[in-house]
């Protein structure tokens, strides 16, 4: 049997009722939360890959316990779809078009506290768990994990816990990334979340007619934006400003640009 290798105090693993798992488990659970069976666990899928989300759909449907209970393909989709299904859990990419991830997670947390967060990334650096935490996130598991600790991590997650692949937990102090990214953030240049949400866009390489129509405002609106986002980060032009969103992870740098 592999031990959950825990950040506080914890009893032996035996007495979760969880065997040979090599998962990190960072808060203990409480025996009301062990015992109690419950209605199933609503899950919203975030991902804007159609056949990992549909696959993802597929597995979790058919384990007791869990409902899927809608499919999106970006953030800003998962902050409707969290308006309109009320999920427990919502399981989160990080690299989406429109809204990333952690915006996302940023933004459910805020309107939505109850719901839960887990991120799951095919990225597993210490900046990307850091960012996804901070942002309020319960949760990251990295895409080449298994479907059962996917599983296992989204019940836990539903009880109040917070879990952390085991790969990465194994090699990165938790709480020292999060706290990092913390304090690390750009984001206190003042963005709001409509200007981060159009610093993505302008990041991604999308002109400012089509940002107004992907967002159902005016092209005059999103200059006002644009200028406004200038001035708060310092940019002088395009280029600076996704040298901005990229350091601040609104994008990655290997994200493709529709500039070219």
């Amino acid at each position: 049997m592999i031990e959950l290798a825990p950040l506080i105090a914890m009893p032996p693993v035996e007495h979760y009722g969880v065997h040979n798992y090599s998962g990190r488990l960072l808060v203990p659970l409480d025996s009301r939360q062990r015992n109690s069976a419950g209605p199933p666990l609503r899950v919203l899928l975030a991902d804007d890959h159609v056949l990992l989300r549909h696959a993802l759909a597929t597995l979790l449907g058919s384990r007791p316990g869990l409902e899927i209970v809608a499919e999106v393909a970006d953030g800003h989709a998962a902050i409707e779809a969290t308006e309109q299904w009320h999920p427990d859990v919502v399981i989160m990419d990080v690299g989406m078009p429109r809204m990333n991830g952690i915006e996302a997670t940023r933004q459910i947390r805020a309107r939505f506290p109850v719901t839960k967060i887990v991120i799951l990334s095919a990225y597993g650096d210490a900046a990307v768990v850091g960012e996804a935490l901070a942002a309020g996130a319960c949760g990251f598991i990295i895409k080449r994990s298994d479907i059962d600790e996917l599983a296992l991590a989204l019940r836990l997650i539903a009880t109040g816990n917070v879990y952390v692949s085991s790969e990465l937990a194994a090699h990165m102090d938790i709480a020292e990334v999060t706290f990092a990214a913390i304090n690390n953030s750009q984001t206190p240049s003042g963005l709001t979340a409509r200007e981060r949400e159009v610093l993505q866009l302008i990041a991604e390489g999308h002109t400012m007619r089509v940002i107004a129509e992907m967002l159902v405002i005016s092209v005059k609106t999103v200059e006002g934006h644009n200028s406004r986002i200038m001035a708060k980060v310092g940019a002088k032009n395009r280029a600076e400003l996704v040298r901005y969103a990229i350091g601040a992870g609104l994008v990655r740098p290997e994200a493709p640009s529709r500039l070219a």
